[in-house]
């Protein structure tokens, strides 16, 4: 998912296809792909040697994992406050993204990194513009 705004392209770059979550002790495969250490374990989870990329299915040695401290410290910028959403508004309080969408059935504001993990992602979302406009129609009185 593309965006025109720097802060979201930067946070979505630095999660995990895997768990959709902030990529936690990087490794780079041979494909080039990276995953969490614990999420790549846990899909070759059984394998002996060869395996292959959870994101592009090319073949790869296990045994060929390399960290990637690159990106785990743009990991660290990414979640820092330093890129908390300018103008005031409202940040998550686990990924520091705009809070720019509401589940509607948690009833709470979330970020795009919340609404692609797997504790949001089978839920009805909106534009969080879009559920306040609901709610003050509801709230006026008749």
């Amino acid at each position: 998912m593309a965006t025109d705004n720097p802060v979201e392209s930067l946070q979505e770059e630095a999660t995990c296809p895997i768990c959709l979550e902030y990529f936690k002790d990087p490794l780079i495969i041979d494909c080039g792909h990276n995953f969490c250490r614990a999420c790549i374990a846990q899909c070759w989870e059984g394998s002996d040697t060869a395996a292959s990329c959870p994101q592009c299915r090319e073949t790869v040695q296990q045994g060929n994992l390399r960290p990637n401290r690159q990106l785990a410290n743009m990991v660290e910028i990414a979640k820092g406050p330093s890129l908390q959403a300018a103008g005031g508004e409202k940040v998550c309080g686990e990924h520091q993204a705009a809070l720019i969408l509401f589940c509607e059935k948690d009833q709470t504001p979330i970020c795009v990194i919340c609404n692609r993990s797997r504790a949001h992602r089978a839920h009805k979302v909106v534009p969080i513009e879009e559920a306040a406009q609901e709610y003050k129609e509801k709230s006026r009185p008749v």
